[in-house]
């Protein structure tokens, strides 16, 4: 067999793997681009250079850069040696994200790629995006508190038409139709929770789909730094309207946003695993601490939001399905229990469930961090040289709802346990790209509380785990679907 042909024969096997195993399709894509570049005898001096690539060398990239020209002049003559190119580079891309996330521990690390619309190619025909802004006001006449959410929720925009398709009407469900709008969600935590539905169809939404993003339509409004807008809906309508699967309320909103704190969980939605669209859920913490400034509206009363007091959230999920179940939990309102200061520059997040990547199923798939002042400490199951460890339960109960965790590495270890109250918490509806309701019970609240206890092991202590702090935590966002 000639070098082509074998080129030609490992191009084929990676097409293959690539459904059924992406890993295994990375890894005979390496070998698919490893064969391209030793077509000519120039090349194979150069391919120890591009190694070098992974350390994101400079002089390493000029040379990868001038193998690249070559390869993409073989790829021309032989049509399928440019699939070989397409997937050394995804190949190539992983690995520099990977080492890139070795060598940097911390995932404080803003990336606004990750905030932009990521409806294209397949996903724009069965795909959802997802902008979520958790936060807490306070009643301008009263005092009292209110915790409220948006979320700017975007589906198949590709199969859009004149009208928001909504998939929970009868005559979408009896011919098989599936939705394609863009969804504004507002509402309120606490006493008598509520969520509002407000649909739009795709001619009528504007956005912009690089970075930063920013995304419109009629009076509602998100980017990167401010959202305004306004949900209004009657009892009759909704009454109506069950396919709306909203409650009755009006919840005006204008507010600033300054994301603090990020949670960028690595490869693991970088641009390499995004293009291969082999991850069926993927999730972006842009501001695990967000302050939010502004002021809300809801059913007349006046609510200030400060950003001292917002404990606000930032974050967004985007694929081609949900995952089962789901698992949420954020906080920055964190004081020590142990020297009693309120940690001012602190966050974490728990997120995750079973994931899919591929046909793979992954059990206990959830990604956690906690920011302590300063010093991050990650859990993060697609990090696998960490060997990250995590157990969870969680309990619905007639009055509360219980979440309990424990994520361990080697070097350090959290115990999370979280409690809501079920009168305070929302059911939230979401329809799947393909039109079914994937949660048969979602529960959202933000009125969570509980504490948190950090461990680490250190030489100087002989190895043994060490208690960092042991954390209260209030205004925990908390989500269940099952």
């Amino acid at each position: 067999m000639g070098v082509l042909e074998e080129i030609e024969t490992n191009i084929s096997r990676a097409i293959d793997s690539a459904t059924d195993n992406a890993d295994a399709a990375i890894e005979v894509a390496k070998k698919a681009a490893t064969g391209a570049i030793h077509v000519t005898d120039g090349a194979v001096s150069k391919a120890g250079e591009i190694a070098k690539k992974y350390k994101l060398d400079e002089a390493a990239a000029s040379a990868a850069k001038s193998v690249g020209q070559m390869v993409e002049e073989v790829s021309k003559k032989y049509p399928l040696a440019g699939r070989a190119v397409e997937l050394g580079r995804s190949a190539m891309d992983v690995a520099g994200e990977v080492s890139s996330d070795i060598m940097e521990s911390g995932f404080n690390k803003s990336d606004l790629e990750r905030d932009r619309f990521m409806l294209r190619g397949k996903l724009a025909e069965q795909g959802y995006d997802c902008w979520r802004q958790f936060f807490t006001g306070h009643n301008a006449a009263t005092g009292e508190e209110k915790s409220f959410f948006l979320c700017f929720f975007a589906i198949n925009p590709a199969l859009g038409t004149d009208s928001a398709i909504l998939g929970q009407s009868e005559e979408t469900q009896s011919k098989g139709i599936k939705p394609s709008y863009l969804m504004v969600k507002a509402g309120v935590w606490g006493e008598d929770p509520k969520q509002l539905n407000r649909f739009f169809p795709w001619k009528k939404v504007s956005m912009n789909e690089g970075a930063p993003f920013s995304i419109s339509a009629d009076n509602c409004f998100l980017s990167e730094t401010r959202s305004l807008g306004r949900v209004c809906l009657r009892p009759e309508e909704v009454k109506a309207h069950p396919e709306w699967m909203s409650d009755a309320g009006d919840l005006i909103w204008d507010l600033h946003i300054d994301k603090k704190i990020a949670f960028n969980i690595g490869y693991g939605a970088g641009k390499a695993m995004r293009d291969q669209e082999a991850l069926q859920m993927l999730w972006h913490a842009e501001g695990m601490k967000t302050a939010y400034e502004g002021r809300v509206v809801y059913n007349g009363q006046i609510y200030m939001v400060r950003p001292e007091t917002s404990f606000g959230y930032a974050d967004k999920n985007w694929g081609s399905d949900f995952t089962r179940p789901w698992i949420w939990l954020a906080s920055n309102d964190l004081t020590s229990k142990i020297s009693g200061d309120k940690l001012s520059n602190s966050a974490f997040a728990i997120g995750g469930g079973k994931p899919r990547i591929g046909n793979l199923e992954v059990e206990n798939g959830l990604l956690g961090a906690i920011w302590h002042e300063g010093e991050a400490y990650q859990f993060n199951f697609s990090h696998v040289w960490t060997l990250t460890k995590t157990r969870y339960k969680v309990k619905v109960g007639k009055d509360y709802i219980r979440w309990r965790l424990i994520q361990e590495t080697p070097l350090s270890k959290m115990y999370t346990d979280i409690q809501c109250p079920r009168k305070d918490m929302v059911q939230l509806s979401y329809e799947t790209p393909g039109g079914q309701i994937r949660h048969d019970k979602f529960w959202c609240g933000g009125t969570g509380t509980g504490s948190i206890k950090l461990y680490r092991k250190s030489l100087k202590k002989d190895w043994k785990w060490e208690l960092v702090d042991e954390i209260e935590a209030a205004h925990v966002g908390c989500e269940y679907g099952d």
